[in-house]
């Protein structure tokens, strides 16, 4: 098993990199852009996903300039690469059991071919349970090992979490997504999504919210979060945050001194093309995963080459589709040189 710990992940000079940088800047590729790869869910009026629409129905424009769409397809056979990541926090610790036995039917359900998978656990610490792998055996094995991440110790006081690392001080989602999109999936090619099991809150990332949505964006990677929580912790559903925003107002998914988990999930998916969902008594997580991967494998493929003119750094992308009342999920930009 492998297991790499926040400490040493925030060591690296990629963490190190964005670390440094204390105020929001202007981030580029170091490679120039060749061809820009979308994909997009599109839906009808009803939220019913539209799987018959072909290149001629949609059109593209990037910073406001049409663009032409040069390759197109509406069932991709590129390989999928998904990135499991699991909350593992103290009040996340009663929904584990359910998280982790949906989990793996939805792996063993969508993994198909050259497909493949990793687990990574967040608490106060970040922790890669399982690389990239195909095997089922070692994804339900990492699967297994979420509910022993962090056992109580003997004598009462918090948790001893595995090869002697303290947990139960807070919670490292964005910390998470950076190390999946930037240590893993910027290693990987076809496509790539992390899905998130997470109640939203964070209150123990050294990385804002920002540079987590910039980490996935730059690794071409679509984030799903699935909202689960228990409706005994952080007071229904709102988690406490730490530390202050210094002189500017605090991020609008912050009330007080609360976290809206839910509004967190929607800021980190919408951006990289993906989506969030609700765990509740009408639909289970089962069903979600369900839907996820009827998602998943009813995506359009769109390619096109920027043309000369565009500048530098962040390109807005917008997509549309010549369908009435239809809705196109995809990301909204990426960086470029």
């Amino acid at each position: 098993m492998i297991r790499v710990s926040r400490r040493a992940f925030l060591m690296s000079p990629v963490a190190m990199r964005l670390l440094r940088a204390q105020e929001p800047r202007d981030t580029t590729f170091s490679a120039d852009v060749r061809v820009v790869s979308l994909f997009a869910t599109v839906r009808d009026k009803d939220g019913k996903i539209i799987r018959d629409l072909t290149q001629q129905d949609f059109a593209l424009d990037e910073d406001g300039r049409a663009q032409t769409i040069r390759y197109f397809s509406r069932e991709s056979n590129l390989p999928l690469t998904l990135g499991l990541l699991v909350d593992t926090s103290g009040s996340m610790r009663r929904v584990l059991g359910e998280e982790r036995i949906a989990s793996y039917r939805f792996l063993d359900k969508m993994l198909i071919e050259k497909d493949q998978a990793f687990v990574i656990h967040f608490d106060r610490d970040v922790e890669l349970l399982q690389d990239v792998t195909s095997s089922r055996r070692k994804l339900e094995d990492a699967l297994r090992d979420l509910e022993q991440t962090e056992t109580p110790r003997r004598g009462g006081g918090g948790y001893r979490g595995r090869g002697g690392r303290r947990g139960g001080g807070g919670t490292s989602l964005y910390d998470s997504i950076l190390l999946a999109s930037d240590e893993i999936m910027n290693k990987q090619t076809g496509r790539k999504a992390i899905i998130l099991l997470t109640d939203g809150v964070d209150n123990g990332s050294r990385v804002p919210l920002a540079r987590a949505v910039e980490a996935a964006q730059h690794a071409d990677t679509l984030v799903y979060g699935i909202h689960i929580a228990d409706p005994d912790a952080n007071g229904n559903n709102f988690g406490r945050r730490r530390g202050a925003y210094g002189r500017g107002a605090p991020p609008p998914y912050v009330y007080g001194d609360r976290i809206d988990g839910k509004k967190v999930l929607q800021r980190l998916c919408q951006p990289t093309g993906g989506n969030w969902f609700e765990v509740s008594t009408k639909e289970p997580i089962e069903t979600i995963y369900s839907e996820l991967q009827d998602e998943l494998r009813n995506q359009y493929s769109l390619g096109y080459t920027p043309d000369a003119a565009a500048s530098r750094g962040y390109r807005r992308i917008h997509l549309t589709v010549k369908r009435d009342r239809a809705t196109v999920q995809t990301r909204d930009g990426y960086y470029a040189s």
